[in-house]
């Protein structure tokens, strides 16, 4: 039973962290709202690829599990097909984002070799993938008027809130956690 342990506090972290997000988001940026999900600032964005990034395929669950919560019960309460396929959508991105960084970056589960340089990419690629699945799905089922400029506001929005993410996890990283010092290299003398 341990072997689920893991796996499940991942899943649990990845709603928790989502659902904060976006509290804060509707608290500090409710008035860049473009429409329901889609906002010039979407903190929520940086936590789907942030817990993907980090869980892999325990965020990914995560991130369906809590996106139908979001979708079903507070954006679309009334259209259960949109907040069924709005879920999928949600947590397909950052996989396919999280899959294209392991395959092309090598990313290890450590996150070890994910420069800034790479984590750039994954944001951008990421800010990219999830407005261009959603706006096929609103292309192909919902037939939504202005789908570039609600592509363009979405993609904004995703980076923008990706960014501000993952810099600030960075920032509290970088200040608060200890650095631990790299081991001795075995067999290396004292310095002359």
């Amino acid at each position: 039973m341990n072997q689920f342990k893991l796996p499940l506090a991942m899943v649990a972290a990845t709603m928790v962290l989502f659902v904060t997000a976006l509290g804060v988001n509707e608290l500090l940026f409710t008035s860049l709202d473009f429409a329901p999900g889609i906002s010039w600032i979407y903190l929520p964005a940086g936590v789907r690829l942030l817990c993907t990034l980090l869980f892999g395929g325990s965020g990914a669950i995560g991130l369906l599990l809590v996106s139908w919560l979001v979708c079903f019960f507070h954006f679309f309460p009334n259209d259960p097909v949109r907040s069924l396929a709005g879920g999928i959508l949600a947590s397909a991105a950052p996989y396919l984002v999280y899959l294209f960084a392991r395959r092309w970056f090598g990313l290890r589960s450590s996150l070890v070799n994910l420069s800034p340089q790479r984590l750039l990419v994954c944001a951008l690629a990421f800010s990219l993938a999830s407005p261009l699945l959603h706006h096929l799905w609103f292309a192909l089922y919902e037939h939504k008027d202005h789908l570039g400029y609600s592509f363009l506001v979405m993609a904004s929005g995703d980076l923008g809130g990706t960014l501000v993410v993952l810099y600030a996890v960075r920032y509290v990283l970088l200040r608060f956690v200890p650095r631990v010092p790299p081991p001795a290299s075995a067999g290396s003398g004292t310095p002359a």
